[in-house]
């Protein structure tokens, strides 16, 4: 061994030494992780079912937890404040993200309080309260959907791609619903102030030709006689898009074809005794009385419409026929400075009842839901009748529409081609007066809109 070899090796040592030193000091201990307390947000507060229905409404639940994968997170119901209306296990939450869908089960009618509460890591909780009112079971309860946001659906048309414009009797709002969905609209529009009226229109009747759309209101008095001028009303609106993606402008008013009506009766002799029935004091669901809730073009025709009445029948007894109007330039009243000119009428024979609403498609043929002229919906009988739109042709009952359920049928907005093997029909009901959760309130005077609600039911014709 050379002298530098021996003098290196105390050194090495030394190092060799220290090593062991250093492996041996602690490692720092690790972060604590911490969590904090969850979020939940409900897209609305307050949520409307039914008895055995199929695809009630839905609640979105929004939840979140700072220092958590929302994965990790668990939603469930932890209480109700009436088990005989939903139980915690009628609530089903769906998804694993931060956003979920929440369903209820109805038990029975009536209202609950449902406790909706997140738990996340760290054992922490935050809840919220879903408001949930039930309704009665109906019949065909499987092809039965439910339209929230309004109980006074009073006339619709087709949208396309599975979506409908419905009106509302009780304000001036039409709403876009997916057809085949319970659930609010889509989108709403509200042409009061640019119509100029404060009250409401009565929207009753509505049809569509290409990209217009024409609605009336009843033209006649409220239900206590009073003369509303509002009621006047006649609009068209033009269509942009379609389905989901439907808007709706406003393309022009009339507000005279009330008094052009009544002044065509007198001229021709007072034979349906509008102005009568039309007199301030008067009550418009009368069968005397003065109330228009049909309205469609004649066959062939983008111009000439048809005008259903409610009520009067002809002549005013029971068992008296249905009156249609046609009102040969209707496409140029609103908008317009002419008033209205008028063909000969036509009375139908209905089996004693009045035209509540009226559409054709684009075979000619007709559907007419056809009601009593009296005011109590909710129990009076109704059918459905197909015509060829001919003043001589007599309609032909289809069926009688079941009226053991709540809310009274208003308003068809298509027809299928009614010569088809199994052709399907939807119709619309207005549950403004009806009771839904056995509390004595009408639902129009429900103070939530997402508790209103009307109906929509598939028939098949053939």
């Amino acid at each position: 061994m050379s002298r530098l070899s021996r003098g290196l090796l105390p050194a090495v040592a030394v190092a060799a030494a220290a090593l062991p030193v250093l492996a041996l000091l602690p490692a720092a201990p690790a972060a604590a992780v911490t969590y904090g307390t969850p979020t939940i947000t409900l897209s609305a507060g307050y949520l409307s079912g039914a008895v055995g229905a199929t695809g009630d409404p839905t609640v979105t639940v929004t939840v979140a937890q700072s220092g958590a994968a929302a994965s990790a997170l668990t939603v469930a119901a932890s209480a109700s404040t009436r088990s005989s209306v939903a139980r915690t296990g009628d609530v089903t939450v769906t998804g694993t993200t931060g956003t979920r869908t929440l369903a209820v089960a109805a038990q029975g009618v009536g209202y609950t309080d449902l406790t909706i509460k997140v738990t996340g890591l760290g054992g922490k909780t935050a809840s919220k309260t879903l408001h949930y009112a039930a309704s009665a079971a109906v019949q065909s309860s499987a092809a039965s959907r439910y339209l929230t946001g309004s109980s006074d659906a009073s006339a619709a048309v087709d949208a396309g791609g599975g979506y409908i414009v419905v009106a509302d009797d009780e304000s001036n709002v039409l709403r876009l619903y997916d057809r085949n969905a319970s659930g609010g609209p889509v989108r709403s529009w509200d042409f009061s102030s640019a119509l100029g009226v404060s009250k409401e229109i009565d929207i009753e009747g509505a049809t569509r030709v290409g990209d217009t759309v024409y609605w009336t209101g009843s033209l006649g008095n409220n239900k206590d006689g009073v003369v509303k001028p509002d009621r006047h009303t006649v609009f068209a609106t033009t269509v942009s898009g379609s389905g989901a993606a439907t808007q709706l402008t406003l393309a022009g008013a009339y507000t005279g074809l009330r008094d052009d009506l009544i002044a065509w009766d007198q001229r021709n002799g007072d034979r349906y005794g509008f102005a009568a029935g039309a007199a301030d004091g008067q009550a418009p669901k009368q069968i005397d009385g003065f109330n228009v809730e049909g309205l469609e073009f004649a066959p062939g025709s983008s111009t000439t419409a048809y005008v259903g009445f409610r009520a009067p029948l002809a002549p005013a007894v029971t068992g008296g026929r249905a009156l249609i109007v046609p009102v040969t330039n209707f496409s140029s009243l609103p908008g317009g400075s002419t008033h209205a000119t008028f063909g000969d009428p036509i009375e139908l024979d209905l089996g004693g009842l009045s035209v509540r609403d009226l559409r054709r498609n684009a075979l000619g043929q007709y559907l007419i839901v056809a009601g009593s002229w009296a005011a109590d919906d909710n129990s009076d009988p109704y059918a459905l009748y197909r015509w060829d739109g001919l003043p001589g042709s007599r309609p032909v009952k289809v069926l009688d529409l079941p009226t053991s359920d709540a809310g009274g049928w208003e308003a068809v907005p298509d027809v299928p081609d009614l010569t088809a093997p199994g052709a399907r029909v939807q119709l619309i009901t207005d549950d403004g007066s009806a009771v839904l959760y056995g509390d004595g309130v009408a639902a129009k005077d429900l103070t939530h809109p997402e508790w209103k609600k009307s109906r929509t039911t598939w028939f098949t014709l053939n």
